[in-house]
């Protein structure tokens, strides 16, 4: 597996922009851009509320908020909204990480969310040499927990995606745009403009046809 030098490191969460977008991770990471919207910004204070960067003891548990995070073996760094330690033992010497990444909206049917949460684990697993077998997403609308399995296929993926990554970050090229329904909520769509794009590329595949044919 590739080791990366710290100056190689991508942001963490660029893994769930990847998933959730090609074009829009080019957009934030390759091309430096930012456009927010009320959702955007409902997350942003949601994060303000949970990233105090403080910690917090209940006993049996500590709590970390917004803890650096890193891997070598992803090339990503970042931070956790929140981790768990959990006390294994009763003198209180060992204890097991459960990161909780909050999220302002609801479960999503793709795997964005959870390979972002388990790329911190991994990066917590290779920070402090231990093995994490789960860690939960929050989300805002349903204000409920959901549990995640690090398993054999999530981490794959998670890897995958890192790998990926770097690649498209590397090569420096925006994917071109497709128009899907999630993209009528995002805040890129004014600078993305998915359907006048995609309309405009058409109607010059259409006159290049007839082009041909004459």
């Amino acid at each position: 597996m590739k080791i990366y030098s710290e100056k190689e490191y991508l942001s963490l969460s660029a893994l769930q922009h990847m998933l959730f977008c090609r074009r829009q991770c080019a957009l934030i990471h390759i091309e430096q851009l930012w456009v927010e919207n009320k959702f955007t910004a409902e997350g942003r204070v949601m994060h303000e509320r949970v990233d105090r960067g403080d910690q917090m003891d209940r006993g049996r548990m500590k709590i970390e908020y917004s803890l650096p995070l890193k891997s070598k073996y992803l090339g990503i760094s970042g931070k956790a909204d929140v981790v768990e330690f959990h006390r294994q033992d009763s003198a209180g010497r060992k204890w097991m990480p459960f990161p909780v990444e909050y999220k302002r909206g609801r479960p999503k049917k793709n795997l964005s969310d959870k390979v972002q949460l388990c790329a911190q684990a991994m990066c917590l697993e290779e920070m402090l040499d231990v093995s994490i077998a789960a860690g939960a997403l929050f989300y805002g609308k349903t204000r409920r927990r959901q549990d995640v399995i690090f398993d054999d296929d999530l981490r794959e993926k998670t890897i995958a995606t890192a790998r990926e990554l770097h690649d498209m970050i590397s090569a420096g090229i925006t994917p071109p745009p497709k128009y899907e329904k999630k993209c009528d909520t995002c805040s890129f769509v004014s600078l993305c403009l998915p359907k006048s794009i995609q309309k405009k590329r058409t109607v010059s595949s259409w006159l290049n046809k007839m082009i041909q044919k004459d």
